[in-house]
Order: structure tokens, then sequence, then C-alpha cells
């Protein structure tokens, strides 16, 4: 009997809606903005963080990455008088990345990269690749996707071959409709078979990656003896030749839990060793906090935004309701006086506002759903809708719906039946 009761209620309440489409229309359109730009921010918002999320993990929650940096305050080698170009030495060293690995015992392994960057040539094709000389562990360190052939393996530090991995953009550039894996390129005046190509992941903002666009992998030990034990950074007159040994070292740490305490650990030990501050410890536990951090401070700031909105669709639904009230006193004291109770005609109106809400709130999903598909397709930017950010658009709207119908729907049950039969 209730639920006819309720049944019959609602479609009297969508029957006065529609008796004044357009000032219905109008009413919710607040509510329709205010729940798809929620779920159309939320998602944009999501998606950008759950990339840097995801990169920040590949790039390993155990690992510590060590990178040389030029120090703010000169180390020693400076520009000799008469303009005369001077040698400068600063960064990571080979010893360190010893020192780091046999002195701590948090430490699982270290993997040393050696960076120049040199001419690679395939008959007529050019390109400029930067070349990283490491351990095959650094494939087990940096979760990178294998597109074809193999990574480096220890037989080939052993046996110094002449062999790389590219990564997927510099194998389109050099190789093009060659056959990929066997072939030989050159890359300075030496000749390197290609044993395989990666995916490699660009930086993105603020997020270090140990590698980029165009790299080819080759073992240290060949990079050592085949381009030098000790590369040059870069030369002017002015601040002479900056050489460097090791340009990083990946550290990763046997348990999570010890991660940033051996970043510390790390930090005090090279503290001991370089006279100056010319490196730079940075770990991705630390990143990916921070980057969740923001991300609940980004949802947070979107969220207050987007339900202003809602509280002006909230604010407009109640004027509208209570003109309403105005126009319906003859029909409520009518009702009164044969017998409805306030408790009914509270839900009467109650039923209506909310009806206005949650018609707004469906077309504001169907609205939100559709932007970060539209943002995907023409700005290429990643968008994620969540289930729960559809939920607490309609949860609001209804919310809105309720809290805002409320006092119409009070003023409206008491009114004095006998005032309201005389009102014209």
């Amino acid at each position: 009997m209730r639920y006819l009761r309720l049944v019959r209620n609602i479609r009297l309440g969508i029957k006065n809606l529609m008796l004044h489409k357009l000032r219905s229309l109008l009413t919710v359109l607040g509510v329709v903005f205010g729940v798809g730009s929620v779920i159309a921010m939320l998602s944009v918002a999501e998606g950008a963080s759950a990339e840097a999320l995801a990169q920040i993990r590949r790039l390993g929650t155990n690992n510590i990455i060590i990178t040389s940096i030029e120090p703010l305050e000169d180390p020693g080698g400076a520009t000799g008088s008469s303009g005369r170009i001077s040698m400068m030495m600063f960064g990571l060293k080979y010893d360190d990345e010893l020192l780091i690995r046999q002195t701590l015992p948090s430490v699982e392994r270290t993997v040393p990269v050696k960076l120049t960057r040199k001419d690679s040539r395939l008959g007529e094709r050019l390109q400029q690749l930067r070349i990283l000389g490491t351990t095959p562990d650094w494939f087990d360190l940096v979760n990178r996707q294998l597109l074809a052939g193999r990574t480096l393996l220890p037989r080939d530090l052993q046996k110094n071959s002449g062999v790389c991995v590219l990564t997927e953009s510099g194998a389109r550039k050099l190789l093009a409709t060659e056959r990929t894996i066997g072939q030989c390129i050159n890359i300075g005046s030496d000749i390197f078979e290609v044993v395989g190509i990666v995916k490699a992941e660009p930086m993105t903002g603020k997020v270090q990656t140990p590698d980029q666009e165009f790299d080819a992998y080759v073992p240290i030990n060949v990079a050592r003896a085949w381009f030098g034990d000790v590369n040059r950074k870069g030369s002017s007159v002015t601040s002479g030749l900056e050489m460097i040994e090791l340009h990083q070292i990946l550290v990763q740490v046997k348990q999570i839990e010890q991660v940033e305490a051996a970043a510390k650990a790390i930090e005090a030990l090279l503290q001991t060793s370089h006279k100056n501050k010319d490196y730079n410890v940075s770990v991705p536990l630390t990143l990916l906090r921070q980057a969740e951090q923001t991300k609940r401070t980004f949802n947070i700031v979107l969220g207050s935004i987007a339900g202003i909105s809602l509280l002006v669709g909230g604010i407009g639904i109640m004027n509208i309701m209570l003109a309403s009230v105005t126009e319906r006193t003859r029909e409520i004291g009518i009702r009164r006086a044969i017998g409805a109770k306030r408790g009914q005609i509270i839900l009467q109106f109650l039923i209506e506002t909310v009806v206005l809400s949650l018609v707004g709130g469906l077309i504001g999903v169907s609205i939100g759903v559709a932007i970060p598909s539209i943002i995907a397709h023409f700005a290429k930017m990643p968008t994620i809708i969540t289930a729960y950010s559809v939920i607490l658009a309609l949860g609001i709207s209804a919310a809105v719906g309720i809290i805002f119908g409320l006092y119409p729907a009070v003023r409206a049950a008491n009114l004095d039946p006998i005032v309201a039969l005389r009102h014209e």
C-alpha cells in the first residue's frame, strides 16, 4: 500500500514538473553542470596522476637513483689564467658505486651508468644516440618492455662484445625497413650489433627517468674501452672541460621498508668522498608518496570547485520550489482541508525536488562521461573515469535535492489551511 502511494506521489510530482517544462529545465541546469564538471575534472586529474604514478612505479619502488650534477661551487678545477682551458672533474666515480655496494648491508645490487652521445649511422641514415654503458642488471632494476630480441647478458661483459640494445624510436630512425635483430650499425667510429629493442619511457614533468627516447645500451666495459674512461660533458673557454666518470648509479634495496634509510645512508657516505655536492639522490618511493598526496589534494580542490556549481544549482532548485509553493498555495489548502497531513505535503515537495536533482544528475553524468573522451581524443591527454566520481556526483545531486527542497516543503506543510484556501 505504501509502495503504491509512493509511486502515485512520484507520478504526481513528475506531472507537476511537466506543467512548467522550461522552468524545470532551467532549474536543473545548475545540477547538470555541477555533476558534469565533478566527473570531468576528476577524470582528467585521475588520468594525469595515474600516468605519473605508473611511471614512478616503473622506476622501481625499491630503487634509488643517484645522478651526477654540476656543483654550485668550483670543485677545484678552475679555469686557468691567460685564457687557457682547464679540466674540471666532478660527479660520481667508479669507486662510489663500489663503496655503496660493499658498505651498506641493505643494498641488494648497484648498477653503474656511463653516458655519452655519438652519431650513429646505417647506410644513408644518421641519428644521434645517447649511449648508456651499463650492466645487464639495468634491465632488472628499470622495468622496460622488450619489443624484440634480448637485453644485455653477462657474457656480453665477459667477452667485451660490441653489442647494443636500441630503444624503439632509435630503431625506427636507423633501421627503418632493414632487418632489426643482428643488424650492424656504426656508433661513432665503432661497429655494434643490434641484439634487442626496448620501449623507452621519456621524462614526463618532474619525474626523472634513467632513459630517453633515443638511447642505445652497451656493456659498460665496452663503453669505457671504446669511448673513453672519462667522458667530457662540455667545453668552453670560460668554464673549461667538464669531465665525468659515471653519470648515474642505480641502487636496489633489499626491502622497501629500508629504502628511505638507505637513501640517507648513501647521502652520508657520498659526503665523505665528495668535497662538493656534485650528485643528486632521487628516491622513486618518496616521489610516489608525494605524487599520491598531491593527487589527493588536487582531487579535493577540483571537487570543491565543482561542488560550488552544485551549490548554485541547489539554490536555484530552492528558489523555484519556493515560487512553486506560492503558486500552489490554494492547492495545498484544499489538500490539507480534505485530510492531507503535513508529512504528506513535505513528501510531495521533496519528491519533486529530488526528481529535479536526479534528472539533472543523470544528464550531468552523461555529459561528464562524454567530456573526458573528447579531451582524450583531441588533446591526447589520459583520462580515467572512476566509479567513485560518478557515485559521488549522483550522491551529491540527490543530497542537494533533499537539503534545498526541505525548506520549501516544510514551509508548504506549515501553511494554515484556512489562509491557504482564501489565497488567490
